[in-house]
C-alpha cells in the first residue's frame, strides 16, 4: 500500500521578469521550448508525476509572475509550499542581485514552520545564449551565494537546450520529500488521541 501511496508537494518558481521560470517550467513538464516571451499574469501551475524510491510523488509547479505589481499576491501562492526554485540569468546581473529580496520575501510571506531548514534551490539560467560568453556571473559567484544561505543546491540550466533542468526538478523534489518525511517521523509519536485534527488532515496539509 505505501508504494501506491501519491505525495503532493508544491513547488514555487521565483525570480525576476524575463529570466526563464516558464520556460524551465516547460521544457520539464512538456518537453518543449519556444523563443517567444510573454509575461506570466500572476500566477500559474503546472503538474508532474515522478518517482522517487517508493513514492509516486506529483510536483505541482508554480509560476509566478516577476513583475513587482504582482508581488503581493505572493502571501496567497507562498502558503503551503514545500520547496522554492530561484531563478536567475546569469547573463543579467540586475537579476541575480535581486535574489536575496526574493529568497527574504519568500521566507517572509510563505512562514514556513522552520526558516533554516525550508527547502530552496537555485538556478542560473540561459547558459546555453552567446556560447557562455555574455554570462556576468560567475559560478564560483552563485556558489558563494548559495553558501551564505545556508549551502543551497545550485545548478546551471539551459531551457532551451534542456540542460540540467530534469536534474534540477529532481532535485526540487527529493529536497521537498525529506522535509516531509522529517516532519512525519516527528508527528509520528503523538498519541492519536492527543491531536486528532493533525490525524484527520493526514498529508493533506503539504498542499
Amino acid at each position: 500500500m505505501s508504494a501506491r501511496r501519491r505525495t503532493l508537494l508544491k513547488v514555487i518558481v521565483l525570480g525576476d521578469s524575463g529570466v526563464g521560470k516558464t520556460s524551465l517550467m516547460n521544457q520539464y513538464v512538456h518537453q518543449r521550448f519556444t523563443q517567444q516571451y510573454k509575461a506570466t499574469i500572476g500566477a500559474d501551475f503546472v503538474t508532474k508525476d515522478i518517482q522517487i524510491d517508493d513514492k509516486l510523488v506529483t510536483l505541482q509547479i508554480w509560476d509566478t509572475a516577476g513583475q513587482e505589481r504582482f508581488q503581493s499576491l505572493g502571501v496567497a501562492f507562498y502558503r503551503g509550499a514545500d520547496c522554492c526554485v530561484l531563478v536567475y540569468d546569469v547573463n543579467v546581473l540586475k537579476s541575480f542581485d535581486t535574489l536575496t529580496n526574493w529568497h527574504s520575501e519568500f521566507l517572509r510571506q510563505a512562514s514556513p514552520p522552520d526558516p533554516k531548514t525550508f527547502p530552496f534551490i537555485l538556478l542560473g539560467n540561459k547558459i546555453d545564449i552567446d556560447g557562455g560568453n555574455s554570462r556576468v556571473v560567475s559560478d564560483k559567484k552563485a556558489k558563494e551565494w548559495c553558501a551564505s544561505k545556508g549551502n543551497i543546491p545550485y545548478f546551471e540550466t539551459s531551457a532551451k537546450e534542456n540542460i540540467d533542468v530534469d536534474a534540477a526538478f529532481f532535485c526540487v523534489a527529493k529536497n521537498a520529500l525529506a522535509i516531509e518525511r522529517a516532519h512525519d517521523i516527528y508527528f509520528q509519536p503523538l498519541p492519536e488521541a492527543v491531536v486528532p485534527e493533525i490525524e484527520e488532515r493526514g498529508g493533506g496539509c503539504a498542499c
